[in-house]
């Protein structure tokens, strides 16, 4: 019985941590978008370099959240 609870206990805190990863990376990608100008503007003029863009933006949003939330 305190195996099930110790594991509730357990998939609260992991259910909480991703709401909180995600919140943070979507967060992160909208600020670092809105800073750099990559918009629907440059979306539609030259998608490849938006798609270049936002795929680094989400890389080192990712790597931000990892090194916060998740390894700190």
């Amino acid at each position: 019985m305190c195996e099930l609870k110790y594991y509730s206990i357990y998939l609260f805190y992991l259910v909480d941590l991703d709401k909180q990863a995600e919140d943070m990376f979507s967060r992160l990608v909208k600020q670092m978008a809105e800073c750099e100008d990559v918009t629907e503007q440059l979306k539609a003029d030259n998608q490849s370099a938006w798609v270049g863009r936002m795929n680094n933006i989400r890389q080192r949003a990712a790597e931000l959240v990892n090194t916060d939330l998740i390894y700190g």
